[in-house]
C-alpha cells in the first residue's frame, strides 16, 4: 500500500533536488524547521495544507502542480496493482528500505521487476528465462 505522505515527502523532495537546493535554504523561506521538512520529506510526518502551501512557494512551484505528481504516482500504483491481480500473480516485495520499494513477478518464462525510487524515478525491467529448445524449431540467427 502507498502512504500519501510518503509520496508527497517524495514529490517534494524531488522537486527541491532538481532545483539544487539544501533542506536548509527550503526551510528557512518556507518558515519550517529543517528537521520538520525533513520528516515531511522521509514521509515521516503529515504537512498540513497550509505548510505545503509554504513548502511549495519556497520551492516556486504550485501546490496543485505537487498534488499532481502526487495523483500520477497513486494512479501508477494502481494499474501495477490490476496488472498484478490481473496475471493471477500476488505482489511480492523483494526488497524495502526507508527510500527504494523493489517488486517482481514471475509469469511462466517471463519474470518482471518494477524498482521505485521516489515517485519520479522508477524502473521496469523484463526478463526473460530460455526454456529447452525443442528439436523442431528452426532457429535463424
Amino acid at each position: 500500500m502507498v502512504l500519501l505522505r510518503k509520496v508527497i515527502g517524495d514529490v517534494l523532495r524531488a522537486r527541491r533536488l532538481a532545483q539544487h537546493r539544501t533542506l536548509r535554504e527550503v526551510s528557512t523561506a518556507a518558515n519550517v524547521s529543517l528537521g520538520y521538512l525533513s520528516e515531511i520529506e522521509r514521509g515521516h510526518k503529515e504537512a498540513s495544507s497550509e505548510l505545503l502551501g509554504s513548502i511549495c512557494e519556497a520551492l516556486g512551484t504550485g501546490l496543485s502542480d505537487v498534488l499532481s505528481d502526487v495523483a500520477a504516482t497513486f494512479a501508477l500504483a494502481e494499474q501495477m496493482e490490476d496488472a498484478f491481480s490481473a496475471a493471477g500473480v500476488a505482489e511480492r516485495p523483494l526488497e524495502r528500505t526507508d527510500a527504494r520499494t523493489e517488486t517482481a513477478v514471475t509469469e511462466g518464462d517471463v519474470t518482471v521487476k518494477v524498482r521505485s525510487d521516489g515517485p519520479l524515478r522508477t524502473t521496469l525491467t523484463a526478463k526473460r528465462t530460455p526454456g529447452p529448445r525443442h528439436p523442431e524449431t528452426l532457429y535463424v540467427g
